[in-house]
């Protein structure tokens, strides 16, 4: 019997040229992985061993164990802080999802004229320096009865209010400026995926005699799908790491009213030198963001997986 021939290729070592050939790219790419290595890897992995020692950033390093964690854990602020940034975040990032949808359809519809104007109005804010928002919110939130919130609900009949010490009251005005900041961000995300739908999608729905609500709900939103997907996750990551809207509204003081977890985190760092507990805190949070970051994740598989029933009537 004549043996069989084994199917499998010789080993043909490329010739190294085309080694070569590789660096000019792995070169041009190289410097965005230094900076990601200096300013990104090496501080993540420096935070995360430095969370099981006490240091205040000039003395020796003293190893701790989980006692860092267990001093966060037990301290009344950091649940206070953990609250605060979940209902500033509710509050600023799901109102800008939802009314990002109509605005972006509204900016989409020919029925509008001056459409880039108001485009162009609509992302102003996102590119605004935080300085002058700063200024802005300021001016429009002054605990003083000369703010012009508080005018307007005095002119009401209503008490003035102390928006940077009162409970709710600087919640909702971080949330407003959290809201003003990114609405356009999001709206124009929309837009862009409003603007990739095919137009055959929206006369087909108009023959059919839908409705403005029809065509958003079973034409617009399921093509926006990807979209809204994204910008949910990068709403929910960002809500958890609220922190230049709290810091500048409120000050370097900070109060409990309106301190969120990443306001609490530099507090402790860069106020109080506790970078050990601070560091605690950051891998706490960094755990909360992969943690709600996979339930986003499995939600927005099974919402990808579902269909719409019915159509435009």
């Amino acid at each position: 019997m004549e043996t069989a021939k084994s199917s499998t290729r010789p080993f043909v070592r490329k010739p190294k040229r085309m080694y070569k050939d590789k660096w000019p790219g792995l070169l041009f790419i190289s410097p965005f992985f230094l900076l990601f290595a200096v300013f990104g890897l090496i501080p993540m992995l420096f935070s995360f061993y430095l969370a099981f020692f006490s240091w205040n950033g000039l003395g020796p390093m003293t190893f701790t164990g989980i006692e860092n964690f267990r001093l966060v854990l037990e301290d009344a602020l950091f649940w206070k802080s953990l609250s605060n940034t979940f209902i500033i975040g509710v509050m600023g990032t799901l109102p800008q999802l939802i009314i990002g949808i109509f605005l972006a359809y509204a900016l989409n519809s020919t029925l509008i004229r001056f459409r880039n104007v108001f485009r162009v109005a609509v992302f102003i804010p996102y590119v605004t320096s935080i300085v002058a928002v700063a200024v802005i919110f300021g001016v429009l939130f002054s605990n003083q009865t000369h703010g012009l919130v508080n005018s307007i609900l005095i002119g009401l009949g209503y008490d003035a209010v102390s928006f940077t010490t009162s409970e709710w009251g600087a919640k909702i005005a971080i949330s407003l400026m959290i809201f003003w900041r990114w609405i356009g961000y999001n709206t124009l995300i929309y837009l862009a995926g409003m603007q990739s739908i095919p137009k055959e999608l929206y006369e087909a729905a108009k023959m059919d005699g839908a409705s403005i609500w029809s065509e958003l709900r079973y034409v617009v939103i399921p093509m926006l799908k990807p979209f809204i997907i994204f910008t949910v996750f990068t709403a929910t990551i960002g809500a958890l790491q609220v922190f230049t809207e709290p810091l500048v509204f409120l000050g370097r003081s900070l109060r409990e009213e309106g301190i969120t977890i990443v306001a609490y985190l530099y507090r402790d760092a860069f106020m109080n030198n506790f970078f050990g507990t601070a560091s605690a805190t950051a891998v706490m949070l960094f755990i909360l963001i992969m943690v709600i970051t996979c339930v986003n994740l499995l939600l927005t598989n099974q919402i990808g997986r579902s269909t719409w029933k019915g159509g435009p009537k």
